[in-house]
């Protein structure tokens, strides 16, 4: 069994929601969706790998209406008993997918806001990224972080060391300069010292 396929996520998901399920649940959403999604008129989104779902359901409790996207169904059914908690006007804002971001694609142009937060790649992170992007709509919004394998200021390896997720350089030669604005593109140190850094991009697609 590969550490990062879908029934190792499976495991995971089962093990740390019978350990911290509570936890879990009491969860915010991600710092760099809260910042990164303030001043943007709610529209239509997509969370592609969407986890637990703290940043749907903060999303939809914002009046978007949102695509979630996971392959571990573990997962999305704690995700979407959570959001069923906060009653039909944010449940039904959500449209929960299962399925595999390794091949997965969204609609072309289908979203204001596309966000993919701390997701292993399987392949190519410039072909997820160019897959991910083609979903955004003039206008709209791409928004990427990835938890650095190294912390760059120590040079240890971080929880997500083994694992490939989005860097800043892939990121940014995935994005035509012609067709995205690049508005944010650096590694951000962990808020808890000792953790790592995020890489962190967000850009908007061009009209």
């Amino acid at each position: 069994m590969n550490a990062y396929d879908r029934a190792s996520w499976e495991e995971r998901w089962s093990v740390a929601l019978r350990a911290h399920g509570d936890r879990l649940a009491l969860l915010p959403a991600n710092d760099h969706l809260t910042e990164g999604a303030a001043g943007l008129a709610p529209g239509r989104a997509l969370d592609a790998g969407c986890g637990h779902g703290a940043e749907t359901r903060w999303l939809a409790a914002r009046g978007w209406r949102v695509t979630a996207v996971d392959f571990a169904a573990t997962a999305l059914a704690e995700a979407r008993a959570m959001a069923d908690g906060l009653g039909p006007d944010v449940a039904g804002r959500i449209d929960w997918v299962e399925a595999d971001l390794a091949s997965w694609a969204p609609p072309p142009g289908a979203y204001d806001l596309v966000l993919s937060l701390f997701v292993h790649v399987a392949a190519s992170v410039g072909e997820m990224v160019r897959r991910l992007a083609a979903g955004v709509a003039p206008g709209g919004t791409l928004l990427l972080a990835g938890h650095l394998p190294v912390d760059p200021s120590t040079g240890e390896p971080t929880r997500a060391a083994g694992q490939v997720q989005v860097s800043v350089d892939e990121a940014l030669a995935a994005l035509d300069p012609d067709r995205w604005e690049i508005l944010i593109a650096e590694n951000r140190p962990r808020p808890a010292a000792g953790t790592g850094a995020d890489a962190v991009i967000r850009a908007r697609r061009l009209p």
